[in-house]
């Protein structure tokens, strides 16, 4: 008596609401895939193929944001020059990029200058 005629028709999902659900949730997951999940990996693979091809004589950043250059590479382990006599052991999944040295010379020269200043 109190149950309105609407609900008490019985009506559900039908096959075709159901269809569209499930093909929206497809798109959905390869949106996401396309513009999130394969960008990612991509990116990720190059990082490793990049660490995996470091050499005594590359200049590197570490995670910490330390420049150096690389003295010896073995295994999981690279040793680093930081400075004229310092040497560190760094793991190598820690280096965050292979720098250029026309880098470091201009991010040198700019600490000169703005310290003159």
């Amino acid at each position: 008596m109190f149950i309105s005629e609407a609900f008490a028709s019985g009506g559900g999902f039908s096959g075709q609401d159901i269809m569209a659900t499930v093909i929206q949730l497809g798109l959905i997951f390869v949106i996401f895939y396309l513009l999130l999940i394969r960008p990612q990996q991509v990116k990720v693979k190059q990082h490793n193929e990049m660490l995996m091809a470091i050499k005594p004589g590359d200049k590197i950043v570490t995670g910490g944001g330390i420049y150096g250059k690389v003295v010896k590479s073995d295994g999981a382990n690279i040793t680093v020059e930081i400075a004229a006599g310092v040497q560190v052991v760094v793991n190598r999944v820690t280096i965050r990029d292979v720098v250029e040295e026309e880098n470091t010379k201009s991010k040198t020269i700019a600490k000169k200058d703005s310290k003159k200043k």
